[in-house]
């Protein structure tokens, strides 16, 4: 079997492990997207079971859901959770449905349990009346941007072919308002090495975001990702990183947060991690499709169909059910769960194998290094030596 069906989770409590509960709730409100990225790992991925989920959450499926959220913050005494409304475009899914998600969930948890909400979308239908909305229920607005004008438009495109960086750029510089930015989380950028690095955080760099991060584009070993051949020795993903890192990092101390750098520097420093793409920290994140379906990250939509599947679903199931099975208790066992390959890395620890999703191999599924192993390889050591030397400068100057 490939892993982590194999996993014996049974033999594991026996022994002592406990799983960590989800603190993090993504709801995909409305399954359909007004953009046709071509490198979406909803859409264009193995798995096309977006095509069976109705269009929007419904009512209902949002008070079971919001119940289910409740009942596992009060059985494992959570004092705050993160609510994630996602998509598709969750957008698309309105005003009324937007706020009874998040009225939902806050009514149900009661005073006692903060809620964090957010809402990641790609910006097009983002106008005043939204953000009026949004700052009566403080919900906080992530928006994707790639960068300049034919980075973006590379990728995130209408149906028709036409470009969508203006109407985004548009969106982001109306929420980046004084009247709104206290709800700016963030950009999201994902990497293309055909994109200059410089020229793409720059872009960036004007929106004056609060916050950014890089994403990899979705793939594995069995379909890599553009321009990764995984039995090449070139790292176009690395270099690109590391030509931004050395860029962002000139600008101390009044640079913006780039989340997977410094999660990456922390580590280094003996820290942690609070994101699944770097580090060894258990993976407290449960996902609520349209229709009730209780899932893991959709990120592993990329690995084939059916992967992020759990059989359980809010209406019969609690999300404690969840914490049990092989799949979700293999993203919580920290390098227990790597292969042997990574745990003989001495960077298993800053690294931990990349995101789970970019892990797979048909045959031996998730126990494998991440098909971008040479480019994170290539991003920690640089950052490494970088401290090293700042450190070492730091320690010399004192002395």
């Amino acid at each position: 079997m490939e892993w982590p069906h194999s996993l014996d989770v049974p033999a594991l409590l026996a022994g002592g492990w406990r799983p960590h509960p989800f603190h993090t709730f993504i709801l995909k409100i409305h399954s359909r997207c007004d953009l046709a990225c071509d490198h979406c790992y909803v859409y264009r991925s193995a798995d096309q079971s977006w095509t069976d989920q109705p269009p929007s959450m419904s009512p209902g499926t949002v008070a079971q859901t919001a119940r289910r959220i409740a009942e596992h913050a009060a059985a494992h005494r959570l004092s705050a959770v993160n609510l994630v409304l996602h998509g598709g475009e969750p957008l698309l899914a309105g005003p009324e449905l937007i706020a009874l998600c998040v009225r939902s969930v806050r009514e149900a948890v009661g005073p006692g349990v903060a809620v964090h909400a957010l809402v990641q979308t790609n910006g097009l239908r983002l106008d005043e009346a939204y953000l009026r909305l949004f700052g009566e229920l403080d919900l906080r607005v992530g928006i994707s941007l790639d960068g300049d004008e034919a980075g973006h438009d590379r990728h995130r495109r209408r149906a028709g072919g036409r470009g969508s960086h203006a109407e985004v750029v548009e969106a982001v510089r109306l929420l980046a308002r004084p009247g709104h930015r206290r709800l700016f989380a963030g950009l999201l950028c994902t990497v293309d090495p055909r994109n200059d690095p410089v020229a793409t955080y720059e872009a960036l760099l004007r929106e004056a975001p609060p916050s950014l991060d890089f994403l990899l584009p979705h793939g594995n070993w069995s379909a890599p990702p553009p321009g990764r051949d995984p039995g090449s020795p070139a790292v176009p993903y690395g270099d690109w990183l590391v030509t931004v890192f050395d860029r962002w990092y000139g600008e101390q101390p009044r640079r913006v947060p780039v989340r997977l750098f410094e999660e990456i520097m922390n580590l280094l420093l003996g820290g942690s991690s609070s994101t699944e793409s770097a580090g060894l920290a258990p993976i407290r994140v449960a996902v609520i499709e349209t229709d009730g379906a209780i899932e893991q990250g959709d990120s592993l939509k990329s690995a084939y169909h059916g992967a992020a599947r759990t059989g359980l679903h809010v209406a019969t199931d609690p999300l404690d059910a969840a914490l049990r099975l092989p799949a979700v208790v293999a993203r919580q066992l920290g390098a227990e769960a790597l292969g042997a390959e990574c745990r003989a890395c001495r960077l298993h620890r800053v690294c931990g194998a990349g995101l789970y999703a970019h892990r797979y191999r048909p045959g031996t599924g998730f126990a494998n290094p991440s098909v971008y192993c040479p480019d994170l390889l290539r991003l920690i050591t640089h950052i490494r030596s970088v401290l090293r030397r700042d450190i070492a400068a730091l320690r010399a100057g004192t002395s």
